[in-house]
């Protein structure tokens, strides 16, 4: 109730359809009861508006009053004619458990036994009276009131009463074993059989009382085992009675007494409760107790797992709540008792917990029914799949706690976090368990966890294999501690050595290992070295020394230790002579550097002469002024900065050649360029070093020195190099040197340089150079105005050209139009050569005009007879239109064809091959007119190889053709009569030519014939033989990519020529390979484009 409803009417319920006589209210039970009429109505308080149930009195008229029994067991009603009912409300909650088995009252005269795990018939034993306690054994039950009980057998025909006895006094508590039963009545324990036919021989052992006569100690609680009788007193003892021997085998004493004491099914384990509430787990074994961490407060009961593998899980619970807990009797830290969760497993009203099984609670209710609570503890086992992710990290914990390695593994792989698995892993080191620990860590990849743990999985020595998992958890005192009361405590000194705790190492190694103490001191000397205790890591490095042969590396580096540590206290002569003495040049230089941070500068640079750092030694000669040792060890010295202090030393002294080698060998080419060329007058070495290195303050120096000497074009040049460009134009405009400052700088000015440039031209009226540096700051329209106006000589051709580029770069169309009125000669009458236009074009990239030009150039050049140059101009245009990806033109292609052909003629002249050339002449004849100038010279060339090579039908057309009136005269007259012969006496014989297969096609046709008749594509044809491609024998040119025969080109690179007989470039014979058929597709596709 709270304070706001106090006065306020909460609920209102008629109950009865008369009058309501009587009302009373049950604390313990938590309801009340009215009656009127014919009927009692029983109302939860809870739940007030429920109604719990309704009881009728049909034999009386009303009933008229109520009232409760203390406990609330009973309710008594009272009628108006004199009838008293009694009610029961709810059995008693006795009951008792063996194993698996529950003995529990399900009325007032009946017991029943059940099996709740392995579901067995129910055992029901009818009794005569109702009882105030119940005990189960695997063969017997007890039950009784009072200082008496009945003993009860179970038989194969039914529940058998085979004893009924009576005790000194009121029976508190009874336990049964298979033989025996222990009575605890008014603080003394009876143990006596139940099986009179197993008992023994002997009279003593069917009966004894404790404590015996002469002790007052009060028995406050006990357990029965099959071998142990266990009680627990007001005195704190906790005695171990051994049924087997009748005798006490073990006594244990509390500080405190003893109030309640729960034993497992063995007896090896139990826990009790002391008078002041606290809980503890025994171990009889070893005599340990573990307390109970965060106990259940008050605490009416214990309860351990009877689930096998689950042996070291208990409870203990009270009437509102139940928690779980687990010891571990092994673990690295000895054993232990934890608590599984915090969340505590509520009992509902009225339950009372008597087996646990599985995580499953059996409890007694009121209606003498068993029920089964799922501990919260245990609430993982069932669809974890359906858990989610919180529910599943504190399901995870709760297998953990419990020890349970394999739910614990199956909830892991479902979670997929790291540190659950290290959790896991740190779980099973824990509890010892090394082989689930490598599969947790072998999970996670962790190889050195799972090498280590490898390595140590066969240990048998419980406190040597602890020991090792506390090193590996970090925990090194406890895994000391372990070590040494191992059967290998060397462990312990081994640890210490590993982690570098020297100091604990040497007190170690003092019991358990002498011959350690020496090379321990060493480590533990260099440790106190690098923290700055120069005393104590002397007196290690002393105590370091064996001075035995065979530790002659061990006792040199403690020499080392020692002669370091004399010299930082102080002890110089000493530490310099075992320096000294010792071979090692590294510690020549560590001490030589202490004595140099201690401005002991001559001893320092004697020792790092010594061993042999130079550089080091003669930087320390010269902090303390000794330039003739310096000079000493120069030659060994590569060090600059140490040349570079020796040479401003020589130079202040006046040894200025010293002086500017020494600046020389420090890279210092600046100062080597100022001593030259002011104090050695050697202009020449000055200038020398100025253009190796590119010095810019050396190129300025020179400079001025040049200018001094009146030497402008000189002093013009080093100004440029110096980046002095103002300077160089003003020194270029004053002494009339425009066109040295011009020539040399280039390309690399900036624009303003440029423009400064052109404008002084066109001053002078140097219209060329004018326009070059117009061209150059990007003034196009005035470099192309300048360029134009060059006069006719030998510049004009240049000035044309340059004003193709600025035209190209400027990309106007009005500078182009002029620029082609100028060279068409509608500017001052006179046409320009044809090239400039082809030039002009492919400069504005109109590739397509410059073909067209290119075509009337080489015809031109062909007209001319200049053959090669008409060849050039083609090869040229047909690798920049094929470069930009533009169709080339048939025209060219074929033009270029046939002029190849003829070029590669005298080729085949040259080689002897008469077929071949009198094969390429046959192509050029057929196109005789492209070849106006030398008409009869080719003709009578064909007559006459093709005669020398037995193509005489051939030989004999050409001849024929000779003989016509236009052609007859110009004969060369050495040839005249034999053409005529071949004419006068025809012999038409000729073989056929040979054929290769279409490369398109596979069509069989001539060699030299480029258009197949089937497929009617134009075929590729090789440049060294002018016949066409076949697919099994081809390469190209690594250069212009123009096909070739591979075993012709290859033939020709080997024997005679170097060069591609198209572009003419230098191939070497290694450059050439072979491609497969499924490569040439390109080149056939060219082919038909063309």
């Amino acid at each position: 109730t709270h304070m706001s409803e106090i006065g306020q009417e909460l609920y209102q319920s008629r109950d009865y359809k008369n009058q309501l006589n009587n009302l009373s209210i049950c604390k313990s039970l938590n309801k009340s009861v009215t009656c009127g009429d014919t009927s009692i109505t029983v109302h939860d308080l809870v739940e007030i508006k429920d109604i719990y149930t309704i009881i009728p009195v049909e034999d009386d008229k009303s009933v008229s009053s109520l009232c409760w029994s203390d406990d609330g067991q009973l309710l008594a009603a009272s009628t108006l004619k004199g009838n008293l009912h009694v009610y029961l409300s709810q059995l008693p909650m006795l009951g008792d458990v063996y194993g698996t088995r529950i003995a529990i009252l399900t009325s007032l005269l009946e017991v029943t036994v059940l099996n709740v795990v392995e579901k067995e018939n129910p055992v029901v034993i009818n009794i005569e009276l109702e009882p105030t306690f119940v005990a189960l054994g695997p063969y017997s039950l007890a039950v009784g009131m009072n200082n008496r009980a009945w003993y009860y057998a179970f038989t194969d025909s039914g529940p058998l009463l085979i004893m009924d006895r009576e005790y000194l006094g009121t029976v508190t508590a009874i336990h049964l074993n298979s033989h025996y039963a222990a009575v605890l009545f008014e603080n003394k324990l009876q143990l006596h059989v139940t099986d009179v036919e197993g008992s023994g021989d002997s009279e003593e052992r069917e009966s004894r009382l404790f404590p015996s006569s002469d002790s007052s100690m009060k028995i406050t609680c006990h357990a029965l085992t099959e071998d142990f009788l266990i009680y627990g007193s007001d005195a704190g003892s906790i005695n171990y009675f051994y049924v087997e021997d009748w005798q006490f085998i073990n006594e244990y004493r509390h500080t405190h007494g003893i109030r309640q004491l729960y034993a497992d099914s063995s007896g090896t384990r139990i826990i009790f409760i002391d008078e002041k509430r606290d809980g503890f787990v025994y171990n009889p074994i070893n005599d340990r107790i573990v307390e109970i961490p965060k106990f259940l407060d008050p605490t009416k009961g214990i309860i351990w797992e009877k689930y096998p593998t689950d042996k070291g899980v208990f409870v203990a619970f009270n009437d509102d709540v139940v928690c779980t807990y687990v010891y571990s009797r092994e673990s690295i830290y000895g054993a232990k008792v934890t608590i599984v969760s915090e969340d505590k497993t509520k009992l509902p009203y009225g339950f009372r917990p008597i087996l646990l099984f599985n995580g499953d609670l059996t409890c007694q209710t009121a209606n003498g029914r068993p029920a089964i609570v799922k501990l919260k503890s245990h609430n993982f086992y069932d669809r974890v799949e359906d858990l989610e992710p919180e529910e599943l990290d504190e399901a995870f914990l709760k297998s953990v706690r419990l020890s349970k390695y394999k739910e614990a593994w199956t909830l892991a792989l479902m979670i997929n976090q790291a540190e659950k698995w290290q959790q896991l892993g740190l779980e099973a080191l824990l509890h010892l368990d090394v082989e689930f620990a490598i599969g947790v860590y072998r999970q996670i990849a962790d190889v050195g966890m799972v090498m280590s743990l490898n390595t140590i999985k066969e240990v048998e020595d419980k406190n040597l294999l602890s020991g090792y998992l506390s090193m590996y958890l970090d925990d090194f005192d406890h895994a000391q501690d372990l070590f040494l009361t191992s059967s290998k405590p060397v462990a312990a000194l081994e640890m210490r050595r590993d982690l570098l705790h020297w100091d604990l190492a040497l007190k170690l190694a003092k019991t358990l290992a002498a011959d350690q103490i020496p090379f321990i001191s060493k480590e533990f000397a260099q440790q106190l070295e690098f923290v700055g205790d120069y005393v104590n890591s002397l007196q290690h490095f002393e105590k370091g020394i064996t001075n035995d042969e065979k530790q002659r590396d061990h006792d040199e580096v403690c020499a080392a230790g020692v002669a370091r540590m004399s010299i930082r206290l102080g002890d110089i002569r000493r530490g310099v002579a075992i320096a000294t003495q010792l071979p090692s040049r590294t510690l020549k230089k560590d001490c030589a550097a202490i004595l140099e941070s201690m401005k002991q500068f001559s001893e320092s640079a004697v020792l790092y002469e010594k061993g042999g750092f130079y550089d080091k030694a003669a930087s320390v000669y010269i902090r303390s002024k000794n330039w003739v040792k310096v000079g000493e060890l120069l030659p060994q010295v590569a060090s600059p900065k140490i040349h570079l202090q020796y040479a401003k030393a020589k130079e202040a002294s006046g040894d200025y050649r010293q002086a500017a080698a020494a600046y020389e060998n420090a890279k210092d080419y600046d100062n080597v360029i100022r001593i030259n060329l002011e104090h050695l007058n050697n202009p020449e070495v000055a200038v020398k070093f100025v253009r190796e290195m590119q010095s810019t303050e050396g190129a300025k120096m020179v400079a001025k020195f040049f200018q001094k000497l009146g030497d402008f074009a000189s002093a013009i040049q080093f100004l440029v190099m110096s980046k002095c460009n103002d300077e160089a134009f003003q020194l270029a405009q004053q002494h009339n040197q425009m066109e040295t400052y011009a020539d040399i700088i280039g390309e690399d000015a900036t624009v303003e340089d440029y423009q400064s440039i052109a404008f002084h031209f066109e001053i002078e009226k140097n219209y060329f150079l004018a326009g070059k540096f117009f061209f150059l700051c990007r003034q196009y329209v005035k470099a192309l105005k300048h360029l134009l106006r060059c006069p006719s000589n030998e510049q004009n051709s240049q000035a044309i050209e340059l004003a193709i580029e600025t035209v190209g770069q400027a990309n106007d169309d009005q500078l182009t139009h002029t620029l082609i009125e100028f060279l068409m000669g509608e500017t001052d009458g006179v046409p320009k050569d044809a090239k400039y236009l082809f030039r002009l074009y492919m400069a504005l990239k109109q590739y397509r005009e410059a073909a067209r030009t290119a075509i009337i150039i080489a015809r031109e050049e062909q007209n001319a007879g200049n053959y090669r140059n008409a060849h050039d101009v083609l090869f040229s245009m047909y690798m920049e239109l094929k470069q930009n990806k533009i169709k080339i033109p048939s025209e060219m292609q074929t033009n270029l064809m046939i002029l190849h052909s003829y070029i590669l003629v005298k080729m085949h002249v040259k080689r002897g091959d008469h077929t071949k050339a009198a094969r390429m002449l046959i192509r050029v004849a057929n196109n005789i007119s492209k070849f106006p100038s030398h008409i009869v010279p080719i003709l009578t060339s064909t007559v006459i190889e093709c005669h020398r090579s037995g193509l005489k039908n051939s030989a004999f057309s050409y001849a024929a053709m000779l003989m016509r009136p236009e052609y007859r005269n110009k004969i060369d007259v050495k040839y005249k009569k034999k053409i005529e012969a071949i004419v006068r006496k025809p012999d038409k014989s000729e073989e056929e030519e040979s054929s290769s297969s279409c490369p398109c096609c596979g069509f069989m046709l001539a060699e030299t014939e480029l258009t197949c008749p089937s497929c009617m594509n134009t075929l590729p044809y090789c440049i060294v033989t002018g016949k066409h491609m076949v697919k099994s024998d081809w390469t190209a040119c690594p250069t212009c990519d123009f096909p070739a025969l591979y075993t012709e080109l290859m033939n020709v690179l080997q024997n005679e020529e170097e060069s591609c007989p198209m572009c003419l470039e230098a191939i070497a014979p290694g450059q050439l390979k072979k491609i497969q058929e499924s490569e040439i597709k390109h080149y056939l596709l060219v082919a038909r484009d063309d």
